[in-house]
C-alpha cells in the first residue's frame, strides 16, 4: 500500500541550526514531511546533543526536537565542504539559521547574498534580537529572554520572581518560525520568489506578554505575582486534599459559585455569606474563604475532590507531576503516544498538538551525528573524506 501523502512532501530544508528554537521550527515541518538536512559540527555537533544524557543516554532536548531529520557533518571553514552546501542550498526549499549574532553574514548565508544566488530560497533567520537595533549583537538565550520581555517579573510568588520551567522564548520563537515558513512557501506558489522570514526571540515572547503589557502600561501596575493562585478571581488556584495531593480549580460566575457550595463544599448556606457575595468580595477575603475550603477538603482524598468538582460542573485537573502526564489517560485513549528511533534504542515520543484528516505525522528517527553525511555528499556529487 502506498504511503498517504504527507503536507510537505517534496520540500527540502537545510537547517544550519543549534539548541533550541531552529530545531524545534524545523522539526515541526519534518513531521509534515518535509525532508530535513540538519547540518552539524564534525565530532560534537549541535551542542544540545550534550544537554544531559537523561535518555538512554541522549539528550532529552535533542531527542524532542530533532526527530525526522537527516544529520550532515560539515566543515564551512574548508572550502570544498562549504561548496557541498552551497549545491545544497541549491536544491533546497527553505534554509533556516540560528546562528550568533552576524555569523550568517560573515559567511555569505545572509538572505541578500543568498537571494541573489537562489531566488526561490525561503531564508529564515531566528536570533534573540534581529539584525537591527541597539541589542542586534547581543547574545540571547532562552532565560535571558525570559527577563528581557518582562515574563520573569510578573511569574513567580509575591516574595520571588521565578523562570518558567521549559524553554518557552525558544518555542515561541520556533513556532513562529514554523508558521512564517509555512506562509513563505504560500506566498511563493503564487509569485514564485523566496522571501526572508525573519523571527526574534524577543519580538515573539513579547507578543504573548501582550495582557500584562497592557494591565501594566494602561493600568498603572503590572499584574501581581500569585504564584499558583488567579490573581484577580477566587477561588481559583491550588488546593490540598486530605491525602496531602493537590488540585486545581477555578470559578468563573456567580452561578459556578453557587453549584460550588452546593455540590462541593455541601454547605449551601455559604453561598448567602455576606464577606463571599461577590467575586470582588471572595478576592477581598480569600484568606478566610480558603480556609473553609481546606477544612472542607481535609477529609477528602484528591479523587473525591476530584468527583464533587466534576459533578458540579466546576472546571478542574489534578496538580499532575511528569510521571502523571506521561501516564495520563486522556493521552493514553487518544492515542497519541508512538516510537521513534534513536541510536540509543526505540522511544515514546508524542504526535504534533494539530492532526490533520487523512494523514499522519511522519514521526521520523532521531539521528546519529553525521549519520547520513557519505550518503547525502554522494547524492551531490561529492567525493569528500567523512
Amino acid at each position: 500500500m502506498t504511503a498517504a501523502l504527507k503536507p510537505l512532501d517534496g520540500i527540502t530544508v537545510v537547517a544550519l541550526e543549534h539548541a533550541v528554537a531552529a530545531p524545534f521550527a524545523s522539526r515541526q515541518l519534518a513531521d509534515l514531511g518535509a525532508r530535513v538536512i540538519k547540518i552539524e559540527r564534525p565530532g560534537v555537533g549541535d551542542f544540545a546533543r550534550g544537554y544531559d544524557g537523561t535518555v538512554h543516554g541522549l539528550s532529552s532536548f535533542f531527542v524532542w526536537a530533532n526527530r525526522g531529520k537527516e544529520s550532515l557533518c560539515l566543515d564551512l571553514e574548508r572550502p570544498d565542504e562549504r561548496a557541498a552546501l552551497q549545491r545544497l542550498l541549491g536544491q533546497a526549499d527553505v534554509f533556516i539559521q540560528n546562528l550568533a549574532p552576524g555569523a550568517a553574514q560573515r559567511k555569505g548565508l545572509d538572505f541578500s547574498t543568498l537571494h541573489a544566488q537562489f531566488p526561490k530560497l525561503i531564508v529564515c533567520d531566528i536570533s534573540g534580537y534581529g539584525d537591527s537595533g541597539p541589542f542586534h549583537r547581543k547574545k540571547a538565550y532562552d532565560l535571558l529572554i525570559q527577563a528581557a520581555a518582562g515574563l520573569i517579573s510578573v511569574t513567580g510568588t509575591p516574595d520571588a520572581p521565578a523562570r518558567t520551567g521549559i524553554s518557552i522564548a525558544d518555542i515561541s520563537a520556533g513556532m513562529y518560525a514554523y508558521s512564517g515558513i509555512l506562509t513563505a512557501l504560500l506566498q511563493r506558489g503564487r509569485t514564485g520568489a523566496g522571501l526572508r522570514v525573519e523571527v526574534t526571540m524577543l519580538e515573539a515572547l513579547t507578543e504573548w506578554m501582550a495582557y500584562p503589557l497592557n494591565f501594566a502600561h494602561y493600568g498603572g501596575s503590572p499584574p501581581a505575582r500569585n504564584g499558583v493562585a488567579h490573581p484577580a478571581i477566587a477561588p481559583y488556584g491550588q488546593y490540598q486534599a486530605g491525602d496531602g495531593k493537590d488540585v486545581i480549580f477555578g470559578l468563573q460566575n456567580e452561578r459556578e459559585w453557587v453549584r460550588f457550595c452546593v455540590d462541593v463544599l455541601r454547605d449551601p448556606a455559604v453561598a448567602n455569606d455576606e464577606r463571599f457575595s461577590s467575586n470582588v468580595l471572595r478576592v477581598t477575603n480569600r484568606q478566610a474563604l480558603d480556609a473553609r475550603i481546606a477544612a472542607c477538603f481535609a477529609s477528602l482524598t484528591r479523587e473525591e475532590v476530584l468527583c464533587r468538582l466534576d459533578e458540579g460542573g466546576i472546571a478542574n485537573s489534578a496538580l499532575n507531576s511528569m510521571h502523571d502526564v506521561w501516564e495520563h489517560p486522556q493521552l493514553a485513549a487518544r492515542g497519541r503516544w508512538r516510537d521513534v528511533t534513536t541510536p540509543a534504542g526505540p522511544i515514546r515520543a508524542l504526535l504534533p498538538p494539530a492532526t490533520l484528516s487523512g494523514t499522519e505525522a511522519a514521526m521520523g528517527d532521531v539521528p546519529a551525528l553525521g549519520q547520513h553525511t557519505g550518503a547525502i555528499l554522494a547524492e551531490l556529487g561529492f567525493d569528500l573524506p567523512v
